[in-house]
C-alpha cells in the first residue's frame, strides 16, 4: 500500500502543476523536485509491502515514507489554498502574503526531501534495490504452510455435487486440443476441495493415461512446476531421479514434452496467480492424445480466459443458509462428541448468530465450526460471538494465517493502482449495495484514477470501470446488478469478511477510519473531529445514530468525510468548514430530514464530489466558489430543492445528477445560461434530470459535444428538434437518454436518433406522432443498439411489435400509461431474441398473440392494470425461461383461469405452470 500512496501523491501532484500552475508558480522548482524524489522512492516500494510484513524496522520505514507523501500532498495544498484566498488585499499585503508563503512552502518542502533522501540510504540495509529486488523468506515460508496435496481430501463438503458435475463433463470431453478447466472464486470458497474431490475420482483416474498435481501460488519457480509433473508423470528410479534433477529448465520443458506427446494427461495447477506464470510453462504441454487437459484453480477469472477463451470457467457460489447451516453443524457438533446440551436450541441459535458473518464463505464456516466444537458451555460460546472477528483469525493461525490471512494473500497480489480502489470500498456500511457510477466517480474525486490514462475516446470514468472489473475478476467484489445491457456492473457489494479486511488495512495506513458514536436517546451531541481524535486520518465515514447532532472540528489533513444515517430525524450543521479545507469529498446522506448547507461550504476550494441524499436540500450561492468540482449529486424525492444560478462557474464539472419525482425537477437550464460564455460545457457527460423552456434564448445546452447521459424535460416540441439537429451536440457519444415533454405536446419527427449509434437506453415520455402518408412505423427510427426502451404516454395506434421485436439486443422493454392505445398485439416467432425482461401498465390491450419461439429468453413479466385482457396467452407455455410473472389490476376472469384453488387447477394454468413465482394482486 505504500506504492500507491506515494503513486497517488505523485498523481495529485502532477495534477496541481498542470491545473493550478498560476499559484505555484513561484515554487515550480522545489516542487517537480519533490515529485521526482518521490518517483524515485516509488522504485523502491515495488516489493515493500510483502517483506514488511516479517520485519518491524521496515515497517517502520514504509510509515514513514507514507507520512511524509501525506505531509507533502498537505504542503502543497495549504500554499494553494493560502494563494488562491489571498484576494480582497491591498497589493502590498497581496505581495507580503505570498513571499511569506513561499518562503515557508520552499523550507518544507525542503524538509521532505531531506528525510526522504536519508529513509532512502537505510532502505539498502533491507536488500531492497531501486528495482525492488530481495529475498522474501516470509513469502517463501507462506508457501510451505499453504502448499496443497491432492491425497489430502476433506471430509467436511457441501453443495459441490453440481460443480462436480460440470468439471467432470469438461474433463472427460474428448477434443483434438489442449483444453484448459478453470474453477474460479474468491479465497476459501473450495476451488482446491473441489479439485482435489474431482482428481481422485474413479473416473478420472480411469479415463487418464496420466496424471499430476502441482501447487502454483503467488511465487511461481517454473522450473521447479516442470520437475514436479515430469517425476510425478515417470516415478523414475533413483539414478533417473538423478539425472532429471541436473536438467536445466529448457531441458525440461523439452524432456516433459516428449513424454507427453503421445498421452492423455491431465495436470492440475492448483492456485495460479498470473496469467504469465501459465505462459512460461505452456511450451511444456503439448495436445496430446485426444482429451488431454489442464484443470486450474485460480482467484483471478482473466488467468482462466486467457488461458483458454474458448473454455467458460466454472465460477463456484458462496454456500446458501440452509448449506451454511449443514457444514456448520458437521463442524460445531461432530457425531463422537455430541452431547445433549450441545444441539439445545439455544446453542443452535447463537451459532446462527455468529454464522451470519461468515457469508456462506466455507472457510470462515469450518473455521468457526472447529473452533466452536472445542468450547463446551454456553458462556464459552458467548465469548467468541462477542469478538468473532479475531477468533476466526486466531484459529489454525500457524497453519494458514487466519481467514483474515488467506484473504490477504488476494489484496497482498492487487498491483499498486487496485489497492486504494479496493480499501475504499470499506467505508460502505455492511451488506450495503453499492452503485457503480457514485464509486466510480468518489474514485475519480479522490485521485484514484489518473488524468494522464485519459485520452481519445477513454475516460476516467472508462478506466474506473476497467479497474472494477479487475476486482470482479480477481473476486474481491461481487456483481449484485447487472445493467441493461446485461453485460455492464450496476450494482456490487463486497462480502463481509473482505470488507473487515478493508477496513483493518486502511486503518492501518491511515487511509480512512469508522467513527460510529453511541446511542444516547435524544440529548444533544456534538460530534468533534479534530487532530487529536482522527491523527493523520485522510478519510473518515461516520455512522450516526444520533437525533441531534452538530458536526464541527479542525481535522486539517481530512480529503474525505462520508456521513451515513438510515434512521430518526438528525439536525446536522457543518460548521466552520474552513477547518474541513483539505476536503476532496463531502457525501451526506441522510433519509428522513433535509440539509441546510452553511454558505461557508465555499471554502472547500480541493472539493471535487458534493454528494447529498434527504429528503429536501438549500444550496447556498458560495457553492459556485468550488471551481474543482467534479460532481454534483443531489438525490430528493420531494421538492424542497433550491439551487442557485451560478452552477457556469464549476469549470471541471463532469456529472451533474439532480434526481427525484420528474414533476420536480429542479433545475431550469436558462439557471446556467452563462456557461455559454465560456467552454465549461465541454466536460460535462452527465447532466439530468433538468428542465428546459426556451432553447432559442439559451444555446449552451447545444455545446455539450461530450454528453453521455441526459435527462431533460421540454416545453417545446421545438427545442427537442433543436438538440437533436444541432452538428455540435453529442449525439455520437449520447449512451443515455431520457426525453420527457410538458402536457400533449408532441415529439418532433425522431430520425435524428438512428444516429446515435451508441445509445443503450432511451426513455420517451410524451406523444410520438404518426404519419398517416406513412408507409413506415413511427418507431422505425430506433437504433439497433438499443438495449433498455421505455415508453411513456406515446400514444401510438399502430402494433409496435412488429418493430420493436426486430432490435437485436433489446432486453428491457417498458410500455407505460397508453403508449399504445390499441387493443391488439402480435409477437412472432424468433421475435425478441435478447429480451429479458417485459412490463406493459395501463394499457387498453385485449388479444394477444405470442407465437412459438417468440421471445425466447424472457425470464420477467409485469402486466399491470390491463383490464381488457381477459387470458394470458397460449404462447406463454412455450417461454420455459419465464421465471417470475406479475399481475396487478387485471381482468378477474384472466386471474382465475391461471389460479390453484383448493388443489384444482384453472383452465389456463397449464400456460404457466412452469412459472417460477407468480404473484397476483
Amino acid at each position: 500500500m505504500a506504492e500507491s500512496i506515494v503513486s497517488l501523491t505523485i498523481e495529485r501532484i502532477a495534477d496541481l502543476l498542470i491545473h493550478e500552475a498560476l499559484f505555484l508558480n513561484d515554487v515550480k522548482e522545489e516542487v517537480e523536485s519533490l515529485k521526482g524524489e518521490l518517483e524515485r522512492m516509488k522504485s523502491f516500494l515495488k516489493d515493500v509491502d510483502r517483506k514488511q510484513e516479517q520485519d518491524e524496522r521496515l515497517r517502520t520505514r514504509v510509515r514513514e515514507i507514507r507520512d511524509l507523501a501525506y505531509d507533502a500532498e498537505d504542503v502543497i495544498d495549504s500554499y494553494i489554498l493560502k494563494v488562491a484566498n489571498r484576494g480582497g488585499f491591498c497589493t502590498i499585503i497581496k505581495r507580503f502574503t505570498t513571499l511569506s508563503s513561499t518562503h515557508k512552502i520552499g523550507n518544507e518542502v525542503n524538509t521532505i526531501l531531506t528525510k526522504l533522501e536519508n529513509i532512502s540510504k537505510t532502505l539498502l540495509v533491507f536488500g531492497i534495490s531501486r528495482e525492488g529486488e530481495g529475498s522474501n523468506s516470509a513469502a517463501e515460508m507462506q508457501h510451505r504452510l499453504r502448499r496443497s496435496y491432492p491425497h489430502v481430501e476433506e471430509d467436511d463438503v457441501v453443495s459441490l455435487e453440481v460443480s462436480t458435475r460440470d468439471v467432470m463433463d469438461q474433463l472427460m470431453k474428448k477434443e483434438d486440443r489442449l483444453h484448459v478447466v478453470s474453477i474460479v472464486g474468491m479465497g476459501g470458497i473450495g476451488k482446491t476441495t473441489l479439485a482435489k474431490k474431482v482428481y481422485n475420482h474413479n473416473d478420472v483416474k480411469k479415463h487418464f493415461d496420466c496424471c499430476a498435481w502441482v501447487f502454483i501460488s503467488q511465487q511461481c519457480k517454473p522450473r521447479e512446476v516442470l520437475h514436479g509433473v515430469l517425476i510425478k508423470i515417470l516415478s523414475p528410479s533413483i539414478k533417473d531421479r538423478e539425472l532429471i534433477d541436473k536438467l536445466k529448465e529448457d531441458e525440461l520443458v523439452e524432456k516433459l514434452y516428449d513424454v507427453l506427446k503421445d498421452k492423455r494427461y491431465l495436470v492440475v495447477f492448483d492456485d495460479i496467480w498470473r496469467y504469465e506464470d501459465w505462459d512460461s510453462l505452456k511450451p511444456a504441454f503439448p495436445k496430446g492424445n485426444e482429451g488431454s487437459k489442464l484443470l486450474f484453480t485460480t482467484r483471478n477469472k482473466e488467468v482462466a480466459m486467457l488461458a483458454d477463451p474458448r473454455s467458460s470457467p466454472i465460477e463456484l457460489s458462496l454456500l446458501t443458509g440452509d448449506e451454511s447451516g449443514k457444514l456448520f453443524k458437521r463442524k460445531a457438533f461432530p457425531e463422537n462428541k455430541m452431547e445433549s446440551h450441545a444441539c439445545s436450541k439455544e446453542f443452535e441459535t447463537l451459532g446462527k448468530e455468529m454464522l451470519k458473518k461468515c457469508g456462506g464463505l466455507p472457510l470462515a464456516i469450518v473455521v468457526l465450526g472447529g473452533l466452536l466444537a472445542t468450547k463446551k458451555s454456553w458462556n464459552e460460546w458467548e465469548m467468541v460471538q462477542k469478538n468473532i472477528n479475531a477468533h476466526l483469525n486466531k484459529v489454525q493461525q500457524q497453519e494458514y494465517g487466519g481467514v483474515n490471512g488467506i484473504l490477504a494473500l488476494s489484496y497482498n497480489e492487487l498491483p499498486f493502482h487496485l489497492k486504494p480502489c479496493f480499501l475504499y470500498l470499506g467505508h460502505y456500511p455492511e451488506d450495503s449495495e453499492i452503485s457503480k457510477k457514485e464509486l466510480i466517480r468518489l474514485w475519480i474525486a479522490e485521485g484514484f484514477i489518473s488524468p494522464s490514462l485519459e485520452g481519445g475516446e477513454m475516460l476516467m470514468e472508462d478506466v474506473a470501470e476497467q479497474y472494477l472489473e479487475e476486482l470482479i475478476n480477481r473476486c474481491l467484489v461481487q456483481v449484485s446488478r447487472r445493467g441493461h445491457r446485461g453485460t455492464s456492473v450496476k450494482t456490487c457489494r463486497i462480502h463481509d469478511l473482505l470488507r473487515d479486511l478493508c477496513v483493518s488495512k486502511a486503518q492501518e495506513e491511515n487511509f480512512f477510519q469508522i467513527i460510529q458514536p453511541p446511542m444516547n436517546g435524544n440529548e444533544n451531541r456534538s460530534l468533534d473531529l479534530t487532530v487529536a481524535t482522527v491523527p493523520k486520518g485522510r478519510r473518515i465515514a461516520v455512522y450516526l445514530n444520533e437525533r441531534y447532532v452538530s458536526l464541527n472540528g479542525k481535522c486539517l489533513s481530512l480529503r474525505s468525510l462520508l456521513l451515513f444515517q438510515d434512521e430518526g430525524l438528525i439536525r446536522l450543521h457543518i460548521s466552520k468548514c474552513i477547518n474541513f479545507r483539505f476536503l476532496r469529498v463531502l457525501k451526506l446522506l441522510r433519509k428522513n430530514d433535509f440539509w441546510t448547507l452553511s454558505s461557508e461550504i465555499g471554502n472547500l476550494c480541493h472539493l471535487r464530489y458534493l454528494g447529498i441524499q434527504c429528503q429536501g436540500v438549500d444550496l447556498p450561492r458560495s457553492i459556485g466558489k468550488l471551481k474543482n468540482l467534479h460532481t454534483l449529486f443531489i438525490q430528493v424525492p420531494g421538492c424542497s430543492v433550491k439551487i442557485p444560478s451560478v452552477l457556469s462557474k464549476l469549470q471541471r464539472l463532469r456529472h451533474l445528477v439532480l434526481t427525484g419525482h420528474w414533476r420536480n425537477w429542479p433545475v431550469k437550464w436558462p439557471e446556467i445560461k452563462r456557461c455559454s460564455q465560456g467552454n465549461s460545457l465541454k466536460n460535462i457527460e452527465t447532466s439530468k434530470y433538468i428542465r428546459i423552456e426556451n432553447l432559442t434564448e439559451n444555446n449552451a445546452l447545444l455545446k455539450l459535444t461530450n454528453i453521455q447521459s441526459l435527462g431533460i424535460q421540454f416545453g417545446r416540441s421545438e427545442d427537442v428538434e433543436a438538440i437533436l439537429k444541432s452538428p455540435s451536440f453529442g449525439l455520437r457519444r449520447l449512451r443515455s437518454l431520457h426525453m420527457l415533454l410538458d402536457g400533449s405536446i408532441p415529439f418532433p419527427e425522431l430520425e435524428q436518433l438512428s444516429q446515435c449509434h451508441h445509445l443503450s437506453k432511451l426513455f420517451l415520455r410524451g406523444q410520438i406522432q404518426e404519419d398517416p402518408n406513412s408507409s413506415h412505423h413511427v418507431l422505425e427510427f430506433l437504433p439497433t443498439n438499443i438495449c433498455k426502451l421505455t415508453l411513456w404516454q406515446s400514444l401510438i395506434n399502430e402494433d409496435p411489435m412488429p418493430v420493436l421485436e426486430k432490435l437485436p439486443h433489446l432486453r428491457i422493454l417498458i410500455l407505460k400509461n397508453s403508449s399504445y392505445t390499441g387493443t391488439k398485439m402480435s409477437c412472432s416467432v424468433n421475435g425478441f431474441p435478447q429480451l429479458d425482461s417485459l412490463d406493459i401498465y395501463g394499457s387498453n390491450l385485449a388479444e394477444w398473440q405470442i407465437e412459438e419461439g417468440a421471445m425466447p429468453r424472457l425470464r420477467s413479466l409485469y402486466l399491470v392494470v390491463v383490464p381488457g385482457l381477459k387470458m394470458v396467452p397460449e404462447g406463454l407455455r412455450y417461454i420455459t425461461t419465464l421465471q417470475e410473472m406479475y399481475l396487478h389490476g387485471m381482468n378477474r376472469s384472466l386471474v382465475e383461469r391461471i389460479r390453484v384453488r383448493d388443489g384444482r387447477e384453472g383452465e389456463d394454468f397449464y400456460k404457466v405452470r412452469h412459472v417460477l413465482s407468480i404473484g397476483i394482486f
